[in-house]
């Protein structure tokens, strides 16, 4: 008999493979005391994500739903006006199937957010509050009006990183902790390992935002503080605070004590490494059309990092290799 519970069937199923793609191979390695707080928690932040990212919507209405759904989370209720909201005005402009769906399966993504027992709900609520919290914070610094804007200096791009994925890093060790505690090296303590991870986070938002400079500025929008003229220099320097980030993420991964667990998480800080290496062999050219590792790489990592994950020391040969 399957130990799913009836949420995560129907919404941690197809949907959520639809909407994650390659951070459902991280999800389906999970062991299972982990599995549903953490599908639950990638699906209502994807669902922000879309609530911020659909730019047909005025910013005004989209920061106003963002507000009542970080409320939501926060304060309790039964989600169905803002369901009704985001029903009319954000379904008929996705483009998306998956991220269209997503949006109809609003309520019932609440309502399974109501299940959860104490400690993984007030770990789901805090993460989200940060989430949300970015991406208010970034409708607001880049206005859709056709001008670019950057940020201003080295500790707002800091601070957005965390918001948005260093906070994660925290989130997943607490739960980590709190419901699968022998699944982490005893000798560290929780402290460390949340720092850990929470430079693992920061450091794969920051892959996020170097592949998608082009697009980005194109956009209007440019992450990295600096003047137009200065961008590449400015990226490259990034682009080693990301590698800095990254290591404390390998020392994260490393004190996975729990087999699975070190896999799951293990993926993807491998495939930013690797995706981090093809990024420093690119041209300025080809980084401004966007870089991306090929099926066929995920596919080999995955192969990989099965037999590299048995240890923490062929673990951080496998992370050494494919970064090279």
């Amino acid at each position: 008999m399957s130990d799913e519970t009836h949420h995560e069937r129907e919404l941690g199923g197809q949907l959520l493979a639809a909407v994650s793609r390659s951070f459902y191979l991280t999800l389906k390695a999970l062991p299972k005391e982990l599995r549903e707080p953490i599908s639950l928690a990638y699906l209502l932040a994807r669902t922000a994500d879309t609530i911020a990212d659909t730019a047909s919507v005025s910013e005004a209405v989209r920061i106003d739903c963002l507000e009542q759904y970080r409320a939501l989370v926060k304060d309790g209720g039964e989600g169905e006006k803002l369901a009704q909201r985001l029903r009319e005005q954000f379904c008929p402009k996705q483009t998306d199937e998956a991220e269209r769906r997503l949006m109809e399966k609003f309520a019932d993504g609440i309502a399974w957010l109501r299940t959860m027992a104490p400690r993984p709900l007030a770990a789901i609520q805090s993460v989200l509050e940060h989430i949300i919290d970015g991406q208010m914070l970034d409708i607001r610094r880049f206005p859709s009006d056709g001008k670019l804007r950057r940020l201003t200096n080295d500790t707002e791009l800091d601070d957005y990183t965390w918001l948005v994925a260093g906070c994660v890093g925290e989130f997943w060790t607490q739960l980590c902790a709190s419901e699968l505690p022998a699944s982490l090296d005893p000798a560290v303590t929780t402290a460390q390992m949340q720092a850990w991870g929470a430079r693992m986070g920061k450091g794969l938002q920051l892959i996020n935002i170097l592949r998608d400079i082009g697009e980005d500025t194109r956009d209007g929008r440019c992450y990295l503080p600096c003047e137009p003229y200065q961008l590449q220099a400015e990226w490259r320097r990034w682009l080693q605070t990301c590698v800095e980030h990254l290591e404390g993420g390998l020392s994260y991964v490393k004190h996975v004590a729990h087999g699975k667990l070190r896999y799951a998480t293990a993926l993807p800080l491998l495939l930013g490494i690797q995706t981090v290496a093809k990024m420093r062999a690119a041209t300025w050219e080809q980084v401004h059309k966007g870089v991306k590792i090929s099926r066929f790489d995920v596919a080999s990592i995955l192969a990989q990092a099965m037999i590299a994950c048995r240890s923490p020391e062929a673990l951080e040969r496998l992370y050494r290799k494919l970064g090279a």
